[in-house]
């Protein structure tokens, strides 16, 4: 971000690092009184288009969780950046983006360890804080969670959640009971989430505590649908991995129906969801020019992705990713089904009852107690799960199973294995995931970049924040000409009338008007209203425009409706 935007976001209260006053906390961040309500007016807009308008609901989860939520969930295991340590000062630094940072190769986390460090040697890549040489340092894998115990003692290790996600998945239990065991469904999250980034920069893009709202919408994938319609015309630009593989390959604007039946998007539901993020990005002020929906290649998805696609927004000549859109099939449910004692299934009733071949065990238990002792009832409940699963597992003289990261194996004749067929209703199916996951603060980040304009107002230059109505921190300024002769106090009147009507006011009576004005451009306000002389006589006042600076003449009855109605978008200023 530019040096004027963190000298503004910081002067009038939108953002700063934290706990200055002790020099101050790499990766975290305060949001001031403008920042704080810019960012709950974000989420807001966010829940209203994701969730109120998709029929979605919402739930607040811990942000605490037990390790074993982690250990099913993947995130022990592979959640890792790219960790490379200066031999001369110490200093930790991520090392595929020292190789971005400095060549002209992009997505370098998409890369092999081995890779990354013969980058680094090949381009003579020197650490950013001392300038020594790099090469031949080793490249190692770090795991961005923060650890902590739960309770006294050391017995419960837990974890800061690196995601907002799990704590849906692993409710999803009785969620799906609250759903009345109905599919599709979406549980919507909004909170803070939480990675021990190994070099945090750009100001509140790469962070170590951040907030993000979450969708995971649970489907059937043989029988769900989405409403493509809806979204089939709305106009994206996509830059696809085939695009990004290509010698000569770049940025393809097409519509989503185009990019469906083409098959540049290959699952119908995550175009769905870039159709709906377009017209959101729209409506909150993001740039189109300077925004688009990138594709991961295969070496850079998180292992619960199938496939996805970013929407990346263009801050200072740089590509941030500010969402991703995931197909996370039935991988976290799966998983999750498998570590716990719970089911995380769905069943779904078939038209008519069908006659199926059902695999089946009846584990010889005088064999398996003796030798495989307090273990033996898990194994044998492991059996019957693959049995279900994959009865090829059984066509050998041995099956495996595994207990606790512990593989065991047990001879097929012991599993009393077979197939017999049976009349069933119907069948429990794991549900599939789709997942828009939204970055609020690197979103606010390129709605803060993006509103950023100066012009020429009365021979200045003017700083403005073309912020839109709804996510503006402040709806309307109120002031009196001056302060006296009854101005002040019909000012002070009409503030708290609008206040009333839910509407977010500031009062100023400091300093001359044009000053004031130029107060509220700065930070996004997008109407003020005036009260001069005349106002005492006529009972109207002058509303101006922040973008335009046109004035028009209102009664001071019909203000509440009308600020309402021009933040809500239900009517324009030129139109009144």
């Amino acid at each position: 971000m530019s040096d004027e935007l963190v000298e503004l976001a910081k002067r009038r209260g939108f953002f700063f690092q934290a706990a200055e006053a002790y020099g101050g906390v790499s990766g975290f961040y305060v949001y001031g009184p403008e920042g704080a309500a810019l960012k709950r007016n974000l989420e807001d807009s966010w829940r209203d288009r994701f969730q109120v308008q998709e029929g979605h609901r919402e739930i607040e989860a811990p942000t605490v969780m037990p390790e074993p939520v982690f250990e099913a969930s993947g995130h022990l295991d592979g959640f890792d950046d790219m960790l490379i340590e200066c031999p001369e000062c110490g200093e930790s630094h991520r090392a595929d983006h020292i190789i971005e940072d400095n060549t002209g190769i992009e997505d370098a986390e998409s890369l092999p360890l081995d890779e990354i460090g013969a980058l680094i040697a090949e381009h003579d890549l020197r650490c950013p804080n001392c300038d020594t040489e790099l090469a031949g340092e080793p490249v190692e894998e770090f795991n961005l969670m923060f650890e902590t115990t739960i309770g006294p003692g050391s017995g419960h290790p837990g974890y800061l959640r690196p995601e907002t996600a799990q704590g849906i998945f692993v409710e999803f239990p009785r969620l799906k009971e609250y759903a009345r065991n109905q599919l599709p469904f979406g549980i919507t999250q909004v909170g803070r989430a939480y990675r021990n980034e190994i070099s945090p920069r750009k100001s509140i893009v790469r962070v170590r505590e951040f907030t993000q709202a979450e969708l995971e919408h649970f489907i059937d994938p043989e029988e769900d649908e989405p409403p493509l319609h809806r979204v089939e015309n709305a106009e994206v630009t996509l830059y696809s991995a085939d695009q990004q593989n290509a010698e000569d390959g770049g940025h393809v604007r097409m519509t989503i129906g185009e990019a469906v039946e083409e098959g540049v998007i290959t699952s119908d539901w995550v175009a769905y969801y870039l159709g709906v993020g377009q017209e959101w990005y729209e409506r909150i002020g993001v740039d189109m020019e300077r925004f688009r929906f990138r594709q991961h290649l295969a070496g850079e998805r998180a292992h619960y992705a199938s496939d996805c696609w970013d929407a990346e927004a263009e801050v200072d000549g740089d590509w941030i990713e500010i969402t991703g859109n995931s197909y996370r099939s039935d991988y976290d449910l799966s998983k999750h089904g498998t570590y716990s004692d719970e089911d995380f299934t769905v069943f779904r009733q078939y038209d008519e009852p069908k006659v199926v071949e059902r695999a089946t065990v009846d584990p010889d238990m005088s064999y398996l107690g003796p030798e495989f002792g307090g273990v033996a009832g898990d194994i044998a409940d492991a059996l019957q799960t693959l049995a279900e699963r994959d009865r090829t597992a059984f066509e050998g003289d041995e099956v495996t199973v595994e207990i606790d990261r512990e593989s065991h194996a047990i001879p097929v004749e012991k599993t009393g294995f077979g197939v017999e067929e049976v009349t069933e209703a119907g069948e429990h199916i794991t549900p599939h995931v789709v997942e828009p996951s939204i970055g609020i603060d690197r979103v606010l980040y390129t709605v803060f970049a993006h509103a950023y304009e100066t012009d020429e107002v009365d021979d200045e230059t003017r700083t403005r924040l073309a912020l839109e109505p709804e996510l503006a921190p402040t709806t309307v300024g109120v002031f009196p000409l001056m302060d006296k002769d009854g101005m002040g106090e019909t000012a002070r009147d009409i503030a708290g009338d609008l206040r009333a009507r839910g509407l977010d006011v500031t009062y100023d009576d400091s300093g001359n008007i044009g000053r004031r004005y130029r107060r509220q451009d700065e930070v996004g306000t997008p109407f003020c209203v005036t009260v001069d002389y005349e106002s005492l006589d006529d009972d109207a006042v002058t509303l101006r425009e922040r973008d335009s600076t046109e004035q028009v003449r209102v009664a001071i009855a019909d203000l509440p409706d009308i600020l309402a109605d021009l933040r809500s978008g239900d009517r324009a200023f030129a139109n009144l």
